[in-house]
């Protein structure tokens, strides 16, 4: 995969992009990321990226012509059309808070791709011209507001970066985390996935635990140390499904339960309501 990032701080990516799977990735040719500072295409000897909106108001505006004119030096990347039509490989996103929240399906459909363009907004916003005749979509990773595109786009490169075919040491584990929904609970019982452990199915993880069994009085929940693959995945599916009632229980109407999932909720939620009484 090929990865440009078009920002005025390019300084910024020398740490995030240098650690762990992004890394590796990138020493392996896994992905290809090229950062391109904006200033070096303004034509004014302050190197201006920015002015004031039209209309009024506060703070500044990104100015078209440097953004465009980066794309443009490419030479490579598809027409917007293009991106926009069925089956395309390229995709230019705009981080801005406006844009699609950004989450596991999302960044699973960017994995798929053979290159993507992050334009990396700041102050105010970007020239809407950018959004309605470059970019083919607006991504942002959150309900807030940051000070720049900048540590949205490391995040997704980080987050599409790990699910490239050969990124992550053992693949199947990107398949058994919280809010992955390729497996679900039925899936590892008929044969499609581990049967000793539990994967997401769209809820958070369940609880992880390592050496030493007792640690300073704290032990490892025996069932973990059994050997019962049965007992074990159930345990698994229910403390997943426990903390997702907890932290997130938005997720529990997007999952596709099963009879049994729905069973352990009716366990938690009475042990939940005895516990208050």
């Amino acid at each position: 995969m090929k990865v440009d990032i078009l920002t005025i701080f390019p300084d910024f990516f020398r740490g995030p992009l240098d650690y762990g799977i992004v890394r590796r990735a990138r020493e392996t040719g896994l992905v290809e990321i090229s950062i391109h500072d904006l200033r070096a295409f303004t034509k004014d000897k302050h190197r201006t990226v920015d002015d004031r909106p039209f209309g009024g108001g506060e703070g500044m505006v990104l100015k078209p012509e440097p953004i465009f004119e980066c794309l443009e030096s490419f030479g490579n990347v598809a027409s917007r059309e293009l991106r926009l039509s069925p089956g395309a490989k390229q995709s230019v996103i705009l981080l801005s808070a406006q844009g699609r929240r950004l989450d596991q399906s999302l960044a699973a459909e960017l994995s798929a791709l053979d290159r993507i363009v992050l334009i990396c907004g700041r102050y105010e916003g970007v020239d809407e011209r950018i959004s309605e005749n470059l970019a083919d979509r607006e991504v942002s990773i959150g309900d807030y507001v940051l000070s720049g595109g900048e540590l949205g786009a490391a995040v997704i490169v980080d987050t599409v970066t790990r699910l490239i075919p050969g990124a992550v040491g053992n693949q199947a584990s990107t398949r058994q985390e919280s809010f992955t929904e390729s497996f679900t609970g039925q899936a590892e019982l008929a044969g499609d996935g581990p049967s000793s452990t539990c994967v997401s199915g769209g809820l958070l993880d369940y609880p992880h635990y390592t050496r030493p069994a007792d640690f300073r009085g704290m032990a490892v929940p025996e069932v973990l140390m059994n050997g019962n693959h049965d007992q074990i995945r159930s345990w698994r599916r229910k403390t997943a499904l426990a903390k997702t009632l907890r932290n997130r229980p938005d997720l529990l109407e997007r999952v596709a339960l099963t009879a049994e999932d729905k069973e352990l909720l009716a366990q938690i939620m009475r042990a939940q309501i005895n516990g208050k009484s």
